[in-house]
């Protein structure tokens, strides 16, 4: 991380740790690279239990040189510019953590509130950088991560396996009608899920979408010609590789993933 970006980490930490609610304060890995990668991105993920300033209120505490300042609709993100830096803080409810690692945990009947809403917000709280914490809170759910049944892994892992084969049957019925546009949002669906599955097979939460390609080719667990097949599916379409070779292609990406 650049002195200048550490420097705006320490300044907006000292500035949200004050307020009485707030519990834990992470850092996303988007700030490490270089403030010049188009990747890059300083978020900070703010976990508190108590009501936090407005949002007009938030903007002046933020203190100067904060430019563009926007808020979302439901008051839980704001994003603004300071000094040509990109920033998102996003505030997230501990009671709401709470309840979603009780479900993956101990209340596993109610795993269908979760399914489509992925693992990516558990990912975030265990990868993220703690720059602030008030107590053990996020310690103790970083063990309770960390300690996931197999039932949990395996329901996960069906749901995006069955995601990956209703998108399999469209990119083919996408291919039959030469239709391009169904077919490209078709593809995307079927490979991201396709990805969901190994990251469920290797008990890995998602990562970012921006992510996936690395994170996914770094598993321990892939089927064999995974690599292979992965980039001949992502290559553009010609003369040699057209979209029934890549339906075809993506018919033995899913059936090895399956039989793993």
């Amino acid at each position: 991380m650049k002195f200048k970006t550490k420097q705006l980490v320490d300044r907006l930490s000292e500035i949200v740790c004050q307020w009485s609610g707030v519990e834990c304060i992470s850092l996303n890995e988007a700030a490490l690279p270089d403030t010049l990668d188009p990747y890059f991105a300083l978020i900070m993920d703010i976990y508190h239990r108590d009501p936090i300033p407005a949002s007009e209120d938030r903007e002046a505490l933020y203190g100067e040189g904060v430019l563009l300042f926007e808020t979302s609709r439901q008051g839980n993100k704001d994003r603004f510019l300071v000094d040509d830096i990109p920033v998102r803080l996003e505030y997230k409810s501990v009671n709401m953590i709470d309840e979603l690692v009780s479900i993956a945990d101990t209340q596993l009947q109610s795993l269908w509130f979760i399914k489509d809403s992925g693992t990516y917000t558990f990912y975030r709280l265990t990868q993220g950088e703690i720059i602030f914490t008030r107590s053990n809170w996020i310690t103790d759910i970083r063990k309770r991560l960390d300690r996931l049944s197999d039932e949990f892994w395996n329901v996960m892992r069906n749901t995006h396996e069955s995601k990956m084969q209703h998108f399999l049957n469209d990119l083919g019925a996408a291919c039959m009608r030469n239709d391009e546009f169904f077919y490209l949002i078709s593809q995307a669906g079927f490979i991201k899920n396709a990805c969901l599955s190994l990251f469920c097979i290797n008990r890995r939460f998602e990562p970012s979408h921006r992510a996936y390609y690395k994170q996914v080719m770094d598993l321990k667990i892939l089927p064999d010609s995974f690599r292979s097949y992965v980039e001949t599916f992502l290559r553009l379409e010609n003369e040699e590789l057209t979209m029934e070779r890549k339906y075809s292609v993506a018919q033995l990406i899913a059936r090895e993933i399956v039989a793993l």
